[in-house]
């Protein structure tokens, strides 16, 4: 037996997750947007790194993990998740029970993917339209090196309302 800790490894580092919170925010003021809340989780969905921005509402913590958890819980983007299902009204309220809460199914909430193509992490943000929340978790993944799913925000982001 060991008498020493032996160290873990995490899916994704303090140091990406905060250069992701840190970039995501630099987009934000850059386009003139709202402020901002900004999760982002390791594959296991554990909290790795988070910002508030002064001016972003008390719920927008919760609705940035919800967005974060979501992707991260089905394998996919918001976005999909929002287009999937539409029409399906029942399952979104299934999975938000499932998930105690913790499942927003609008654009916002995106894949962190490694070099070889696995997701290690997410990234919810929440503080304007969900669209352009979305605008700044891709760009914001994509300033580490990383690639995003999706890759590309909507192409018509910006006209986004709330």
């Amino acid at each position: 037996m060991a008498d020493h800790l032996v160290p873990i490894r995490s899916t994704l580092s303090l140091d990406i997750a905060d250069q992701i919170c840190i970039e995501a925010l630099k987009l934000r003021r850059a386009n003139g947007l709202l402020p901002l809340t900004v999760a982002v989780l390791d594959a296991g969905g554990n909290l790795v790194s988070f910002r508030r921005e002064d001016g972003s509402g008390v719920l927008r913590a919760d609705i940035a993990m919800g967005k974060a958890w979501g992707a991260l819980g089905m394998g996919m983007s918001t976005r999909q998740i929002r287009d999937r299902l539409a029409n399906r009204p029942t399952f979104q309220s299934a999975l938000a029970a499932a998930s105690d809460g913790r499942f927003i199914p609008t654009p916002g909430g995106v894949l962190i993917i490694d070099s070889a193509g696995q997701a290690i992490g997410s990234v919810g943000i929440s503080g304007d339209a969900s669209d352009k929340d979305e605008f700044c978790a891709i760009g914001a993944i994509r300033a580490t090196g990383l690639a995003a799913e999706p890759p590309e925000p909507q192409a018509d982001w910006n006209d986004a309302k709330l």
